[in-house]
């Protein structure tokens, strides 16, 4: 039997199960979880996060702890580990103490919202994704979830539908329906194929237990649901994020056009690794950077949390900069490139105002 037919088999045998539940938080736990996240900006004695400052902490794949204008929410929901254990120095339990406001969830595979049920449950988190993401993620937990999920269209919606919404009074949010990553033929305007090899010490050094195998077995099968990007601003910053890179220039131009309508992203926070960069390389990422004119640029989804098939991010450094090289020089953005597990769960390189 082929790997990947055993591993459909394994997804569907437990496809039926739910996650344990997470304990909800005590204060004290908030304060030491936002401090481990964001460091010196969290007050040590209420959890409150300094609110003149925007603070982004990367938890693997393309996860991320945000606080802005003082307030917390996630950025996805899954905590990398089923083939390697503790290569990201979280846990779901601490990103539920982060007690974040939201979840916004990018699309729905395993990689990108398995922990989001649990998370929510204990927190109190409300949800935004597709009616199928608050579908899915209401069954991975054991009993009825006591979370409110909002959805923004379904898996049927079409490329370039957009939400607005207020997160609260001076924080608001753009959700724009795009494309997941998938291979695209070569034309003229491919760029240079990216295949690094696969880096599987990390397994070696980080041995997998049971129970975050079980986990990851238990998600693989999760649909995508739909893709989504997120913009969010306020009066004074904006930050954009997704999660996948889609083929938009071969098959929905039209979301280009209104991601550029969008106001200029002070930081982009956009994921480089996907399906096409064996066919066209970074080509779609960089469109996507293109459109949103970010001041900085900080890739995503290009670590090693899958180590059969990913490598670190050290690999991505040479062929990022050298597809952002094609850009003109005066609307070409700083990269702040994050590295694992250097840069796992630190505020540091990602620290604004």
């Amino acid at each position: 039997m082929s790997k990947s037919r055993l591993l459909n088999r394994l997804a569907g045998r437990f496809a039926g199960l739910t996650d344990s539940g997470l304990p909800i938080p005590t204060p004290a736990e908030t304060v030491a979880a936002r401090r481990h996240f964001f460091g010196e900006a969290v007050d040590p004695a209420t959890g409150e996060v300094s609110p003149d400052r925007v603070l982004a902490a990367w938890f693997g794949c393309a996860g991320f702890a945000i606080a802005m204008g003082g307030t917390v929410f996630l950025l996805d929901a899954w905590v990398p580990r089923g083939l390697t254990s503790h290569y990201v120095p979280t846990t779901p339990a601490q990103l539920a103490a982060l007690r974040p406001e939201a979840i916004f969830i990018g699309h729905g595979h395993f990689d990108h919202a398995a922990d989001a049920g649990p998370i929510a449950q204990a927190s109190g988190a409300t949800v935004y994704g597709t009616a199928e993401h608050c579908a899915a993620i209401r069954k991975q937990v054991a009993f009825k979830a006591e979370f409110a999920c909002v959805e923004l269209g379904s898996a049927d919606s079409g490329p370039g539908d957009r939400y607005d919404f207020p997160l609260l009074p001076g924080l608001e949010v753009t959700a724009v329906r795009h494309l997941h990553s998938a291979p695209t033929r070569r034309g003229p305007t491919s760029s240079a194929r990216v295949s690094p090899a696969p880096c599987l010490g990390d397994i070696r050094t980080h041995r997998p237990t049971l129970a975050d195998a079980t986990h990851l077995v238990r998600h693989l099968s999760a649909p995508e649901g739909g893709t989504l990007l997120y913009q969010f601003r306020t009066a004074d910053f904006t930050l954009t994020w997704h999660d996948s890179s889609g083929p938009l220039l071969d098959r929905a131009p039209e979301v280009l056009e209104i991601l550029r309508a969008l106001p200029a992203s002070d930081v982009h926070i956009g994921a480089i690794q996907g399906f096409n960069q064996f066919t066209n390389g970074l080509r779609d990422p960089r469109s996507y950077v293109e459109a949103l004119r970010p001041t900085i640029f900080v890739p995503n989804h290009h670590d090693n949390w899958l180590p059969l098939i990913t490598a670190r991010g050290e690999a991505f450094r040479t062929p990022l900069h050298a597809e952002l090289a094609k850009l003109p020089e005066a609307t070409r953005p700083e990269v702040r490139m994050l590295v694992d597990p250097d840069d796992y769960v630190s505020c540091a390189r990602m620290t604004f105002k």
